[in-house]
């Protein structure tokens, strides 16, 4: 299985399918932001990580334009991930609270982390035919790793994501709502789902998203986990 997870993450590298996103995360690497203007930009999709045998999922929104897109890792390297990755550190989900570059030691235990998007979409916005095109890489993802118990949906474009896979796809829309805190267990074939607020600053900054509100997330998932 870890052999096929990485050879889902070289695919997933070398996808070219939306224009739209390969001109804008293109474009992003090569202006740069000043404060990163000595980078060399990643400017290309980005794949998954974490422990191949996880029991946790997480799922986001899409890599941010100086953040993963710069990076070339999920939520490294701006604010979101300086608001994720403590939190995981704080739950026993990874080995160290900062995240920084690809090679800062960082390592996730017991959860893989990825996202709806693959690449940074202009305004952190991504049409639902980009996200449609990122679908299959999910599905693959999520049947790799054979031990899933559960899935973290960072924000309402996750929640949508994971609910237009198969199994989930069918389930009765009316009954399963998002909410930050809502948990659903739809069956016992299927990962139960968590949801939460995603730590972007918007909801950080202002408070919608507080540091204990999303310790308790973690603290959810870690005790649904057997």
């Amino acid at each position: 299985m870890e052999d096929k997870l990485i050879q889902l993450q070289q695919e997933i590298i070398s996808c070219r399918k939306c224009p739209r996103l390969v001109e804008w995360r293109e474009e992003v690497g090569r202006t740069k932001r000043r404060a990163y203007f000595d980078w060399d930009y990643w400017g290309k999709p980005v794949p998954g990580f974490g422990d191949p045998q996880a029991r946790l999922l997480i799922l986001g929104l899409a890599p941010g334009a100086h953040g993963s897109n710069r990076t070339g890792r999920m939520f490294t390297g701006d604010g979101s991930g300086n608001f994720l990755f403590p939190a995981l550190y704080r739950a026993g989900f990874a080995n160290q609270p900062d995240s920084t570059h690809r090679d800062d030691g960082l390592e996730l235990r017991d959860c893989w982390l990825t996202a709806s998007g693959r690449c940074a979409p202009p305004g952190n916005k991504p049409t639902l035919e980009e996200l449609n095109n990122c679908q299959p890489w999910l599905e693959r993802e999520m049947s790799l790793l054979p031990a899933l118990q559960g899935v973290v949906l960072l924000g309402k474009i996750a929640f949508d994501s994971l609910l237009r896979l198969p199994g989930y796809s069918g389930m009765p829309k009316r009954e399963i709502m998002f909410s930050h805190g809502a948990f659903y267990q739809l069956s016992d074939k299927l990962p139960w789902i968590l949801c939460s607020y995603h730590p972007s600053l918007q909801n950080t900054q202002t408070g919608r998203l507080t540091v204990k509100m999303f310790d308790q997330i973690w603290q959810h998932a870690r005790q649904r986990l057997v």
